[in-house]
């Protein structure tokens, strides 16, 4: 087999689940975590030095939008998250699925994360993210912060463009920051489409 990219680590996985603070409390019991940051649609949790390792989406808010905007809206998992080495790798790899026809459905800087979302012949939804921080700390920093309070999703992004500023020579520290000015247009829409 040829070369190919791998992740360097396993993640996260997010639930989606009508019994949200149930569900909260219960991982945090569980493994002896923390709530990172939580509003009345999603939560983070870790127990570790990792910014979040399970996400929990609140399908009691999101249902109340109307059945047509949650297609997924039924409990159990939404996805699971692959971390690689760097943004220079993800868009690597990204470059390298696309070479082969596998096409993501969903490019997103969640502002933590830089993410590529792709599907699996039966629809399993994985992300394939490189970390924005080089610390925990500043992760963390940044979740419990004013960008990250007013848009906890982020904001979608073409990776055509990031590959071909990397390929011209841009440093991977000037495309980490997330943009504001390009807000996702409905959160909730596009987190559960």
């Amino acid at each position: 087999m040829t070369d190919t990219i791998r992740p360097r680590s396993f993640a996260h996985v997010v639930y989606r689940t009508y019994r949200f603070e149930q569900m909260l409390q219960w991982y945090v019991t569980v493994f002896g975590g923390h709530v990172q940051y939580q509003n009345p649609v999603i939560a983070f949790v870790t127990y570790d030095d990792e910014h979040h390792r399970v996400a929990l989406l609140n399908l009691g808010i999101l249902k109340g939008e109307s059945q047509d905007r949650v297609p997924r809206g039924q409990p159990g998992v939404d996805h699971v998250a692959y971390g690689f080495q760097s943004l220079t790798e993800l868009i690597a790899k990204y470059a390298e699925l696309k070479a082969r026809g596998v096409l993501p459905y969903w490019c997103i800087h969640h502002g933590v994360t830089v993410s590529i979302y792709y599907a699996d012949p039966d629809g399993n939804q994985m992300e394939f993210q490189a970390d924005c921080f080089t610390t925990n700390d500043d992760a963390n920093g940044f979740m419990n912060g004013p960008h990250f309070e007013t848009n906890p999703i982020g904001v979608e992004f073409d990776p055509e463009v990031y590959l071909a500023r990397l390929n011209m020579g841009t440093a991977e520290a000037d495309l980490l920051p997330r943009r504001e000015h390009l807000p996702v247009s409905d959160i909730r829409g596009t987190l559960m489409g």
